[in-house]
């Protein structure tokens, strides 16, 4: 069939303003949308850029605007935004981003909020006389969602307090890594957090319009994850307060 893709371009050593480029190719339809990117790079415009890496839905590389929906190019096959004969496919960059070229955002903003909630493991304790710190099914059961993030910022694009209210907002992915170890049995890091949680720019701008779960391409319930831990800092503060 034949695939008609208006692809947003951007060089940032021209003049000219963004743009759309129309690409008509070849594919079939079980293909995959960054195969024909790859096509289209290698036989048709090799200056088109984006980004990719293991093309199986792990790295979260390839995430970008398919149809006005953040997907990843490599799980989103054609059928599934194309038809033949059909409206062309728009393909864009990341939102909430500053794009550097075509498809490739600046991703530091993106990884700086994800570095400021601590994304590791914080137990000063060594364990019982240094012995493996064990967990039940049920605690671990507890941060199996947030686990499957792969940091392809589809839910910080597609947030609309990032993109209407609050810029400077934490983001979704952020607050999903930071759950995933205040929800560790094992972790004493919750109070190493609330620097980079508990601010009005960090988790209480979430409005909670659940475009952040939708777009998700692992399905993790994100907005629920973002309330969880609005209230574990409620919980926190009035178990303080009723202390002091």
């Amino acid at each position: 069939m034949v695939v008609v893709l208006d692809i947003l371009r951007y060089r940032p050593a021209q003049a000219a303003a963004r743009s759309f480029e129309r690409f008509e190719v070849e594919a079939r339809p079980d293909e995959r949308v960054l195969d024909v990117l790859v096509g289209i790079q290698r036989r048709v415009d090799p200056t088109l850029v984006f980004r990719k890496s293991c093309g199986h839905g792990v790295c979260g590389s390839d995430a970008m605007v398919i149809n006005g929906r953040e997907r990843l190019a490599c799980k989103t096959l054609v059928r599934e935004v194309a038809v033949e004969g059909g409206p062309a496919v728009t393909v864009e960059p990341l939102r909430n981003l500053e794009v550097l070229r075509d498809l490739a955002v600046e991703q530091e903003p993106f990884f700086r909020r994800y570095r400021s909630v601590k994304p590791y493991l914080i137990a000063p304790d060594a364990g019982a006389e240094g012995r493996e710190r064990l967990q039940s099914p049920k605690e671990r059961s507890a941060f199996d969602d947030a686990t499957n993030c792969i940091l392809c910022a589809a839910c910080f694009s597609a947030c609309p307090v990032v993109a209407d209210i609050n810029p400077r907002f934490l983001g979704p992915a952020a607050i999903v890594q930071a759950s995933r170890f205040l929800e560790d049995s094992r972790d004493r890091g919750f109070e190493d957090r609330l620097g980079a949680l508990d601010l009005p720019d960090g988790v209480w701008p979430c409005e909670n319009r659940f475009e952040c779960t939708r777009v998700c391409p692992r399905g993790i319930k994100v907005t629920r994850l973002i309330n969880l831990t609005k209230k574990r800092i409620t919980d926190f503060k009035a178990f303080k307060a009723k202390k002091s």
